[in-house]
């Protein structure tokens, strides 16, 4: 694929793909842009109206950079009627025709790569390394699935003690599948899902999040650009009532949603009148531990990628430090450093590190938490303030010594915030891990790799890392424990997650 340098990447040129190419004040059903009428407001008049209109913001500033109006619950049923028929068809299309529209997916968005990069820096605020990174991501899962779809035999034999008959298993799709994805990985998170939907034969409806619909939107026009069928997948630009008409719908067989556990009961709650099938990947407050024989400079690097990348909006983040007391003064004196060198500024700069919150309600939920570290009387290493700047900047953030029945030891933030306590030995270091009602994932930084290992079997995580970054591979299954959701997305059970399995014996 041809990338430009980072520094072609303007905020100028995503804007005018934003107003060019950009479908604003439209659904897409049924393989075509729907308008999405004004709705009227309570004085009557129908020539003026506010009440279904979005504005979308430039983090880095706090500016507008585009208003569009969103779905309602009369598009969902647009939308379901257009899967519903789509579903009959696509559902026995041929597993290398399925893959096909996957690799042309991935195709056109390698085509695309620096414009997609550039809506997501504009409108979620990361900086250009961690986009590119992103749209990477997604590319290389939908090439995952397609490869992986066609690997899967269509028929498989079952070993059975029971003499004279044979039992033979294969694979059924679901149904029509209500995808609802987040904010802070646009495109990443509606790949891991809308990839093994597809391949497994599922029409879809996807509602990507309100707030980053910028690069979300650019699907509709793939999707018409490579001829996949008409209503096999449907694009609802909306808020909560369109998500809730979505998994409450009588003729959605699947419920796919990641985000906040508020609104995971929420959705787990609508989704059970119908016994739909679901899946939830929800919060975190992964632990990273660092064991006594760690390379403290390496160490600092790893607790850096895991708490600030993405300025900590991130689920997996590594929020909170569990480090041997032997070594945590001068750990904390070499993460006092590099934390402060951070460049935190705009994301289209070069330089910049970390970038601003998404939004004014998450630097406001940051804030919040600052105000109850200080009542709290914590003790902050670094940062602990939000940055006197236009735009959504809060400064990256330790605390130290932070006992277990803080508040920031038991809630997720989803920003830039690290709490820091310390071990005496292996079993304490499990045992502060492991203390959270989430268990999503962690990480170890150990210079014996079988005492890594022995600690990993014993920490309740879904993923761990071993003195590595937080690379997420397309293989690997994505999913945790505890109150960290339901069900595994990536690798292989994310395409079971799209599939009921169906058995069939006959005489031998």
């Amino acid at each position: 694929m041809e990338m430009l340098n980072s520094t072609e990447l303007t905020r100028e040129t995503a804007i005018q793909t934003a107003q060019n190419e950009v479908v604003l004040n439209a659904a897409y059903i049924n393989g075509d842009w729907v308008t999405i009428k004004a709705l009227a407001t309570d004085s009557g008049d129908a020539s003026f109206d506010n009440r279904n209109n979005h504005a979308l913001y430039d983090p880095n500033s706090g500016e507008v950079i585009a208003t569009t109006r969103l779905c309602t619950s009369a598009h969902v049923e647009q939308a379901v009627e257009a899967a519903d028929e789509a579903f009959a068809s696509w559902s026995q299309t041929s597993v290398s025709e399925r893959a096909r529209y996957l690799n042309a997916i991935a195709e056109s968005m390698e085509q695309q790569f620096d414009t997609l990069v550039g809506l997501s820096v504009l409108n979620n605020g990361k900086p250009i390394e961690e986009a590119k990174i992103d749209v990477g991501d997604a590319i290389a899962c939908y090439r995952y699935y397609a490869n992986l779809i066609t690997e899967q035999a269509t028929w498989s034999k079952v070993s059975t003690l029971e003499s004279g008959i044979r039992l033979l298993k294969t694979y059924s799709p679901v149904g029509i599948c209500a995808l609802i994805t987040p904010w802070n990985f646009p495109m990443v998170t509606t790949s891991w899902k809308l990839a093994p939907a597809l391949a497994a034969g599922c029409t879809v409806l996807l509602k990507p999040s309100e707030v980053t619909l910028l690069p979300e939107l650019m699907l509709g026009n793939i999707l018409s650009e490579i001829g996949l069928p008409k209503g096999v997948v449907n694009i609802l630009p909306g808020a909560a009532e369109v998500g809730t008409a979505m998994t409450s719908h009588p003729l959605i067989d699947k419920v796919s949603f990641t985000g906040s556990n508020v609104v995971g009961e929420k959705v787990m709650v609508q989704a059970a009148k119908g016994i739909k099938d679901i899946s939830l990947e929800l919060g975190g407050k992964s632990a990273i531990v660092v064991c006594t024989d760690a390379d403290i400079d390496y160490a600092c690097d790893l607790i850096i990628g895991g708490i600030f990348t993405n300025a900590g909006q991130i689920c997996s983040a590594t929020s909170r430090l569990v480090v041997h007391q032997d070594i945590a003064t001068q750990l904390f004196e070499t993460l006092k450093v590099k934390t402060e060198s951070l460049q935190i500024g705009d994301g289209f700069a070069t330089e910049t590190q970390m970038g601003p919150l998404v939004s004014e309600q998450q630097l406001n939920q940051v804030k919040k938490y600052f105000d109850i570290a200080t009542a709290e009387n914590l003790d902050c290493l670094t940062g602990g303030e939000l940055v006197e700047a236009s735009g959504y900047f809060a400064m990256p953030t330790v605390y130290t010594d932070v006992p277990t029945t803080s508040q920031l030891w038991m809630e997720e933030v989803f920003g830039p915030v690290l709490i820091c306590a310390t071990f005496t030995d292996d079993a304490e270091a499990i045992r502060l891990a492991n203390d959270s009602k989430f268990a999503l994932a962690a990480t170890i930084v150990c210079a014996d790799e079988t005492a890594a290992l022995e600690m990993a079997l014993q920490i309740k995580a879904g993923h761990i890392w071993i003195n590595e970054q937080q690379i997420v591979l397309p293989e690997a299954g994505w999913g945790g424990f505890k109150q960290s959701g339901i069900g595994r997305e990536l690798g292989g059970d994310g395409l079971s997650a799209y599939q009921k399995t169906k058995h069939v014996l006959l005489t031998d």
